[in-house]
This record gives structure tokens, sequence and C-alpha cells, in this order.
């Protein structure tokens, strides 16, 4: 009897338990930190690099890596065909600090690409490099 009345907090826990972890493996599905995304470029040679920041930016403070690709987030959907090309290779979506990457990276996924976001943008890449 006694065991009857901890059965069912107890199963309330782990359903808690379990969702709260498939929520945080669906982030790390979402998400790369600048460190994976470096990790990424020495390891993956098709590794696409979509910035998405206004081309006055990508020689501001923060500067670019080399061989990015730029489409502002702004007009992202309108130029979204210039990305076909890529479509079957991982795309990292970066931009100052990790905001409009976020959109950029949404957009990608729901037009079937392979997108992730990097957490923190320029701002995080630049504290490694």
């Amino acid at each position: 009897m006694n065991r009857q009345k901890y059965f069912l907090p107890v199963l309330f826990l782990v359903i808690i338990t379990l969702f709260a972890c498939n929520k945080t493996q669906e982030k790390d599905s979402f998400n790369l930190t600048a460190e994976e995304l470096i990790t990424a470029m020495e390891s993956d040679s098709d590794l696409v690099i979509l910035d998405v920041r206004t081309p006055p930016e990508l020689v501001g403070k923060h500067g670019q890596i080399k061989g990015v690709i730029n489409i502002p987030v702004q007009v992202l959907e309108t130029r979204i065909n210039e990305l076909y090309e890529y479509q079957d290779k991982n795309i990292a979506v970066i931009c100052r600090s990790g905001n409009r990457s976020v959109n950029g990276t949404k957009i990608l996924l729901q037009n079937g690409f392979k997108a992730k976001n990097v957490i923190g943008g320029m701002k995080a890449y630049n504290k490694l490099k």
C-alpha cells in the first residue's frame, strides 16, 4: 500500500525528466557552439558558413570568417535560391551575436536545408581566435 502512494509522483517526475531531456536534445540539434564550429571547419571540408549580417558589418569590428556566403537575414527568404546548390551540405549560420542567425537557421530548416545556428555568433567565434 505504501508503494502505491509514491508510484504516481515518481512516474510524474520520470515523465518530466524525459520531456526535459528531449527538449535539450532538440536544442542541441539546432545549435552549434563556436568551439563546435571551429572543429567542423577543420573536419568538414564541405561545410558552408552563411553569415546573415549586412555587408557593412562584415568589414566592421567583428570581421568575417574567410569564405563565408553573405545573405542578410532580412532578404534570406527572397534569395534562398542562391543556396540550393548547398542543400545537401551542412550549413553553419552566423551573425554578430547569435540572434539573427536563429531566424536564418529557421528559414533554412523550413526550406529543407541542414543548418545549425552558431550560438554567440562572431563575438563568441572571435574570443576563440
